[in-house]
């Protein structure tokens, strides 16, 4: 059986990817307390946005300590109108891993996650 896992890319700390979902989120946070989260899909080397090529989605994900895994949000773009950036407003109740997933509409799908502290 095929996994859609099997098909996530992930950087693999090679030089530079313009398509790795960089989140930018505080290390640590107050428990129940929002702070704001920012997926952008090539921080450092920027993503095209055309028709031909542009990021479609993005998604977000928590995994708590205790618990299972759980949707936050997901950001729909459009091409050549939106930029493959997000903002999403979280609220987090113990410490957790956020994953980020991507969709370019050449390059399929792309993640990335970062651990925060929960106070």
């Amino acid at each position: 059986m095929e996994r859609i896992g099997d098909y996530l890319y992930t950087f693999d700390g090679e030089g530079k990817e313009k398509h790795v979902p960089v989140i930018k989120a505080p290390e640590k946070v107050k428990a129940g307390e929002p702070f704001e989260v920012t997926v952008i899909v090539g921080d450092e080397v920027p993503h095209p946005n055309t028709v031909e090529h542009h990021i479609k989605w993005i998604a977000l994900f928590a995994k708590p300590e205790k618990g299972n895994i759980v949707h936050i949000a997901t950001f729909d773009m459009g091409p050549t109108y939106a930029a493959p950036r997000a903002t999403f407003p979280v609220m987090l109740k113990q410490n957790s891993t956020l994953f980020a997933v991507e969709y370019c509409n050449i390059h399929g799908l792309w993640e990335s996650s970062i651990k925060i502290t929960v106070e």
